[in-house]
């Protein structure tokens, strides 16, 4: 499985803290295991997938989208909830 990523989420994460980055790493090894454990969004964000955990007692999202016929996962972006869909339809 491909993991590629968009300069958005690159800038993102070049801003996260040690603990921050273990918590997304783990987030992103649950996603290369099973690429549909995430919510199938609907809507503008049809066929796109959020996956969300917990990080320093703060829920964090994880957007993306995978294409299992060609085996990519392709990491959208990384934050909290505010602002996170507006932005994410941007």
């Amino acid at each position: 499985m491909r993991v590629l990523t968009t300069p958005r989420f690159d800038r993102s994460v070049k801003k996260l803290q040690a603990e921050e980055k273990r918590a997304l790493d783990e987030a992103v090894k649950s996603i290369i295991s099973h690429p549909e454990v995430g919510e199938l969004k609907k809507g503008d964000l049809a066929g796109l997938r959020v996956y969300k955990f917990r990080c320093n007692r703060e829920q964090m999202l994880l957007a993306y989208a995978a294409n299992r016929m060609e085996k990519v996962i392709i990491l959208l972006a990384y934050g909290t909830h505010e602002n996170f869909y507006r932005d994410l339809k941007q």
